[in-house]
C-alpha cells in the first residue's frame, strides 16, 4: 500500500489560522493544483461512463483522490480493513468532516465505490456531468424512484455505496445525528451496512475553508459489517441509531473525539 496510507496515533486538530506562511503558500498551491487536476479527470470519468467503462470511472476517481492527497502532503491512516475480507457489496456508512473524506475513500478504499450525492452538485460544470454519468446516486426528492432503482443497479454491479449519514460536513470531530437514508437503502437492497469513522480530516480542510492545510494526517476506522437480511422496514430507525453509535464508538477508539 502507498506510503500515504499508514497507521499512526491521533493528533489534536490544527486550525488554519495557526499555520506558518510557508505552509499557507503550500496550501494555496495545493488547492489551485487540485482544481487543475479535477477538470481533465472529470472529463475522462464522464467519457468512460458514457462508453460504459465503469473501471475507467473508478480509475479516474482513484487517481483524482491520490494526486490531490499527495500534492497536499496528507497521510491517510486506515484501520479495520480486515472486516471486509468476506463481504461482497455493502453500504458504507460514515461521518463527514471534510472534502478530503471523499478523496481518501476514492483513493485508498480497497473496493470500487459510488457515492450518494446531493442534486446540487450536478450544477458544478464538468464535475456534475461526470457525477451523473459515473453511476453515482444523485438524490432528488421529486424523483425518488429513480434513485432507488439506480442504487439497486449499482449494488448488483458489485459496487459499494458510500453514504455520509449526517447529511453534511461537521468540523468539530464529533459524530452528529444520522439521517435514516443509509439504513433505508440497506434495508431496501438487503446489503450489509459497514460503519466507518473518519477523524482529523477537518484539520485539513474544514467546512467553509477555501484553502487546504497541508502536511496533516487523517484517520479512518472500518467496523464490522451489520447484516440486514432479516430486518424489516420497521427496523430503519433502530438500525440508524445502531450505525450512529457504532461510528461514534469507532471515532472514540481512534482517539480523535473532542468530547
Amino acid at each position: 500500500m502507498d506510503q500515504e496510507v499508514q497507521t499512526s496515533h491521533a493528533a489534536a486538530p490544527v486550525h488554519p489560522g495557526g499555520e506558518s506562511p510557508l505552509r499557507f503558500v503550500w496550501g494555496v498551491l495545493a488547492t489551485g493544483l487540485a482544481v487543475l487536476y479535477t477538470v481533465p479527470l472529470a472529463i475522462a470519468a464522464a467519457v468512460s461512463a458514457v462508453l460504459g467503462k465503469p473501471r475507467g470511472v473508478t480509475w479516474c476517481g482513484r487517481t483524482w483522490g491520490r494526486i490531490i492527497i499527495r500534492t497536499a502532503g496528507v497521510k491517510v491512516a486506515m484501520e479495520g480493513l480486515e472486516n471486509l475480507d468476506h463481504v461482497g457489496s455493502f453500504v458504507l456508512v460514515a461521518n463527514h468532516q471534510s472534502l478530503f473524506d471523499i478523496l481518501a475513500v476514492l483513493a485508498y478504499f480497497p473496493r470500487p465505490v459510488r457515492f450518494i450525492a446531493k442534486k446540487e452538485l450536478l450544477k458544478i460544470p464538468i464535475f456534475g456531468f461526470a457525477l451523473k454519468k459515473g453511476d453515482h446516486i444523485v438524490i432528488d426528492r421529486k424523483q425518488g424512484g429513480q434513485a432507488i432503482r439506480k442504487a439497486v443497479e449499482v449494488a448488483q454491479s458489485g459496487m459499494c455505496i458510500v453514504f455520509f449519514a449526517e447529511g453534511h460536513r461537521f468540523s468539530d470531530n464529533q459524530v452528529h445525528r444520522f439521517n435514516p437514508g443509509a439504513a433505508w437503502l440497506a434495508l431496501l437492497t438487503k446489503l450489509p451496512c459497514v460503519p466507518m469513522a473518519i477523524g482529523d480530516s477537518a484539520a485539513i480542510m474544514p467546512r467553509g475553508a477555501k484553502v487546504v492545510v497541508p502536511g496533516r494526517t487523517m484517520r479512518m476506522m472500518v467496523g464490522a459489517p451489520i447484516p440486514t437480511e432479516s430486518l424489516q422496514a420497521s427496523d430503519r430507525n433502530k438500525l440508524t441509531r445502531q450505525l450512529e453509535q457504532t461510528v461514534r464508538d469507532l471515532l472514540a477508539r481512534l482517539g480523535t473525539a473532542s468530547g
